[in-house]
């Protein structure tokens, strides 16, 4: 058990939950609509084709004549006369459309906010085109050279489609890598070996590169389109804002799988230094147990034998004189040594 891993197991499980909502949100009518990578306003498409003088479509002039007097006051209705939606929404998997409500235009009470009628098909790779998306719903006889459509819009959008299909491909990289990070943060969580730890942080660092890259091509994208949008659209009533919650949702989970490669560096790191630590420990302890010097403990010696150990050592010719004067008589007077001769037993003669 590793109690100090349960942090970067908290943050890798954030960063999946947010890069999952970042590919599905917008999937279904009103799922995590707020979740779109940018969002076209064309509730004012048209308005100002009316107030021309001239136009290619009878149609488009029936129409003009009909609504031209009251354009101030139905200025939202304008381009549902077109079979127009109010605003297009791409997502990573799909496009939504539908109205504003209660009107296009905030007032001083109410502000207006998104109500999806409709969502597309789910697309690996999916590229929003809302030129083509825009081109089919108009009504049978008007085009949008009608309403005059900045080619700019086209070139722009078109000019993101390559990294759109590499943005999605980076997304889905980055899911996988988190997927796997979380179960190798539950395991290391569990286990407190180095390898467990180095192996999170290879999947933690992949997840973040693959997620950061995902992340940069999707504010690339929102930047160059939605610069464009304001720049050439907003002459014939065409608007772009980016998704703000995308945004938010993409970089929060970048940012944490950022931390947890850190967090796994330093759980790599200071479970080798504890290692090292141990192991010093050991060696220590056993240095400790081989050069012990114990205390001498003098043996045990009977008390008559006392003066004899005790006393100090003496010289050699002192102690033969003792030895040769043992068995005389203490009193006497003579200091003569006496020898002791050996006689050999008499052997048989032959």
């Amino acid at each position: 058990m590793r109690p100090t891993a349960i942090f970067p197991l908290l943050c890798t499980f954030v960063a999946f939950i947010l890069s999952l909502l970042c590919i599905f949100a917008g999937s279904r009518r009103g799922y995590i609509e707020q979740g779109d990578i940018l969002t076209l306003n064309t509730s004012m498409l048209g308005r100002v084709t009316l107030n021309t003088s001239k136009t290619s479509s009878s149609l488009l002039n029936s129409i003009g004549s009909s609504i031209k007097g009251e354009v101030n006051d139905l200025i939202a209705d304008v381009a549902r006369q077109f079979n127009i939606h109010d605003f297009y929404s791409a997502h990573l998997l799909d496009y939504c459309e539908g109205y504003y409500t209660p009107s296009a235009f905030a007032n001083a009470t109410v502000a207006p906010h998104k109500n999806v009628t409709r969502c597309s098909n789910h697309t690996a790779m999916f590229h929003f085109d809302p030129t083509s998306v825009i081109q089919k719903e108009l009504k049978p006889g008007i085009s949008l050279d009608d309403l005059h459509w900045p080619s700019a819009i086209k070139n722009a959008v078109h000019a993101v489609e390559i990294a759109s299909k590499a943005m999605f491909v980076l997304y889905v990289v980055g899911v996988a890598a988190t997927g796997l990070a979380l179960l190798g943060a539950f395991l290391g969580v569990l286990s407190g070996g180095r390898l467990a730890a180095l192996l999170n942080n290879i999947l933690a660092f992949l997840a973040f590169m693959a997620l950061g890259i995902a992340s940069a091509i999707a504010s690339a994208i929102m930047s160059k389109v939605v610069t464009e949008v304001n720049k050439h659209g907003t002459d014939v009533g065409v608007t772009a804002a980016k998704g703000r919650t995308f945004q938010g949702m993409t970089w929060t989970a970048t940012v944490l799988m950022f931390i947890t490669a850190i967090a796994w560096i330093y759980e790599f790191v200071a479970h080798r230094r504890q290692q090292t630590s141990y192991v010093s420990s050991i060696y220590a302890i056993l240095l400790s147990q081989c050069y012990t010097v114990t205390p001498f403990t003098p043996p045990l010696i009977p008390s008559g034998l006392g003066p004899w150990v005790n006393s100090a050592p003496r010289e050699p010719r002192k102690v033969a004189e003792s030895l040769d004067h043992v068995g005389e008589d203490p009193t006497s007077s003579h200091n003569v040594t006496k020898s002791t001769t050996l006689s050999l037993p008499q052997l048989p003669s032959i």
